[in-house]
C-alpha cells in the first residue's frame, strides 16, 4: 500500500476518510485499498492539489461482485469533492436524463453533441452507479456521448458488476457499441474489487448461517404474516383521510392499480402495491424512478417465487429484454434463453435498485423465504445484488 502520510493532512481526502473508518465501520480489504488509493490520486488531481503520485488517472471503472464496496467507495469519493462541478446518478437515471435531453433537442442538426456540450458545462466529474447496458437504444448513444464528454475533459467514475470488455455482451448490434468499450478502456483505469467478502451483509453483523436462514424482519417476510393494512394505517395516522386513496394512480402518464396510497403531495407519502400490478405488466425503469421520487415508503405484497427452468424463446428484433450468458442470437430473429417469469424478475430487480438508490423505505411480503425467491433462471448473477440489497434494507 502506498504511503498515505502526506495525504492525511487533507482531512477530507478519500484516503483519509476511509482510513478513519477502519476498525469501526470498515474491515481492511486489500482490494478496497487499491481502489481508494486510485480515488485518492484522482481527488488530488481534480482539486488541484499536489498529487501523492506522479501517475495520472483519467477516470476509474470499479467492477466486481455484489457487496464489495464499489458504491460505498464511489460515494465516499464523491462526498469529498467540492460541491460544484460534480454529478452522481444511478446509471438508469443518467440514461433517462440523456434520452429526455435528446427529445428536447429533437430537430437540431446533431442533438447528441448539444446534449454532451450542456452536460460538460454542468459537471467536470461524472459518477454513476451500476453501469450495465442491456438496451440497444442506450448502446447506440453511449459511444458518441462519451467521445464528446472525454474530449471536453469530463472525468468518469463508474461502478459495475461487469468488466468493461463484457459490457453489452451478446447484445443486438454489439459491434456498434465496441467504440464505447475502446473509449472506456482508454479513458478509465479498471479496478477489480475481487475480494471474497460481501461487506454489505458483513457490516450488518450477520453470520453466514444467519444470512442463509434469513426469513423475515420488521420490513420483509411472508405476505400472510405481515399486517400490511396495519402498517399502512400506522404510517398514515397523521395524514388527513381525504389524502388517502385506493384508486389507480398515474405513473409515467399511465394508470397503475394500488391497494392504498397517499397523495404524493403529503410529506411522508406512502403507497401499497400488489407485486403483479407493479412487475407483471409493461413497466420500465422510468416507472420505478417516478415511484421512488414521489413516495417515501413503498409496501409491496404478494411477491411470488421467481425464475424457474431456463427455456429458449424466439423474439423479434427490437423486443425489450435483458442480456444474459445463456442468450444466443441468429440472423432475422433472436433466440433468447430465460425462464418464463424472468421478465417479472428483471422488473423486480430494477425496482429494488431504484428504491435502494433513492433510500425509499420498503416493506416486502413474499410467498417463499427470501433466500428461495430466485434460485433458478438466467438472472442468477443479477439477483445476487438484489438479495444482498434486500438484506440491507430489511435491517436498516
Amino acid at each position: 500500500m502506498p504511503d498515505g502520510s502526506n495525504r492525511t493532512a487533507i482531512a477530507q481526502s478519500p484516503f483519509a476518510v476511509y482510513q478513519s473508518q477502519l476498525g469501526s465501520k470498515l474491515v481492511e480489504d486489500p482490494y478496497q485499498l487499491e481502489a481508494i488509493n486510485a480515488l485518492d490520486r484522482l481527488f488530488f488531481q481534480l482539486t488541484s492539489q499536489k498529487p501523492p503520485s506522479p501517475e495520472v488517472i483519467q477516470g476509474l471503472y470499479m467492477w466486481g461482485d455484489v457487496g464489495r464496496g464499489k458504491t460505498f467507495l464511489m460515494d465516499l469519493f464523491y462526498d469529498c469533492l467540492p460541491h460544484k462541478g460534480k454529478m452522481r446518478l444511478h446509471f438508469h437515471r443518467f440514461m433517462a436524463r440523456i434520452h429526455q435531453a435528446l427529445m428536447e433537442q429533437a430537430g437540431q442538426e446533431d442533438p447528441l453533441i448539444l446534449v454532451a456540450n450542456e452536460l460538460a458545462k454542468e459537471c467536470r466529474i461524472l459518477c454513476f452507479d451500476e453501469f450495465f447496458v442491456s438496451d440497444i437504444g442506450d448502446a447506440m448513444i453511449l459511444a458518441g456521448l462519451f467521445e464528446r464528454l472525454f474530449k471536453q475533459g469530463v472525468v468518469l467514475v463508474a461502478t459495475s458488476n461487469t468488466p468493461i470488455e463484457r459490457l453489452y455482451e451478446n447484445g443486438l448490434a454489439r459491434h456498434k457499441f465496441l467504440p464505447c468499450i475502446t473509449l472506456l478502456q482508454h479513458h478509465t483505469q479498471s479496478v477489480n474489487l475481487v475480494g471474497a467478502h460481501d461487506h454489505r451483509i458483513e457490516n450488518l453483523s450477520m453470520k453466514q448461517n444467519e444470512v442463509e436462514g434469513f426469513e423475515d424482519s420488521k420490513y420483509i417476510g411472508y405476505t400472510n404474516k405481515i399486517d400490511f393494512l396495519g402498517i399502512f394505517t400506522d404510517l398514515t395516522q397523521a395524514i388527513d383521510p381525504a389524502e388517502i386513496r385506493d384508486k389507480p394512480i398515474k405513473i409515467c402518464h399511465r394508470n397503475i392499480r394500488v391497494i392504498k396510497a397517499t397523495e404524493v403531495t403529503v410529506s411522508n407519502s406512502v403507497v401499497w402495491f400488489d407485486f403483479f400490478d407493479l412487475c407483471e405488466g409493461p413497466r420500465s425503469q422510468l416507472d420505478y424512478m417516478e415511484i421512488a421520487t414521489q413516495f417515501k415508503t413503498v409496501l409491496l405484497s404478494g411477491v411470488p417465487k421467481l425464475g424457474g427452468q431456463i427455456r429458449s424463446w424466439i423474439k423479434a428484433r427490437g423486443t425489450e429484454d435483458g442480456i444474459g450468458d445463456n442468450q444466443a442470437a441468429v440472423t432475422g430473429e433472436r433466440i433468447v434463453s430465460y425462464s418464463e417469469s424472468d421478465d417479472m424478475a428483471r422488473r423486480f430487480i430494477s425496482l429494488i435498485d431504484e428504491l435502494y438508490d433513492q433510500k425509499v423505505r420498503l416493506y416486502l411480503g413474499t410467498d417463499v423465504p427470501l433466500v428461495e425467491l430466485y434460485q433458478e433462471g438466467a438472472l442468477l448473477f443479477e439477483f445476487r445484488r438484489t438479495y444482498s440489497r434486500l438484506i440491507e434494507m430489511s435491517r436498516n
